[in-house]
């Protein structure tokens, strides 16, 4: 195919903000998790696919296959939808369970924030 750039799982990006390797990271409507630290304005390359343990608000209780959305001013993810997406997208799928008073949870990444 000579249309064909690349396997897409890992694109390099503008950090929004300081960055360290591990973060979720939300990039208009990119969603991935950063490969290594970057401050902002610098590029930074994300993984947006694949399974990670990722920050989740402790008070929310998650069942397996459970659409999880990101909150960006928290920076972590939850299970409660918002009622205006804009400010929470569905980023990715809980792997796992993860009950309340739980600090992060297993998922599946989208790669993309709808």
């Amino acid at each position: 195919m000579l249309n064909y750039v690349q396997q897409g799982d890992s694109l390099t990006v503008t950090a929004v903000a300081d960055t360290l390797s591990g973060d979720p990271i939300l990039v208009g409507h990119l969603f991935g998790v950063a490969t290594h630290d970057a401050p902002a304005g610098q590029p930074l390359t994300i993984k947006t696919s694949g399974v990670f343990d990722l920050p989740k608000l402790s008070a929310d209780e998650v069942t397996v296959g459970g659409p999880l959305y990101f909150d960006a001013a928290k920076h972590v993810l939850t299970g409660t939808k918002p009622a205006d997406a804009s400010t929470a997208p569905f980023v990715a799928v809980a792997t796992v369970a993860a009950g309340n008073n739980t600090g992060s949870v297993r998922v599946r990444l989208n790669g993309v924030a709808i």
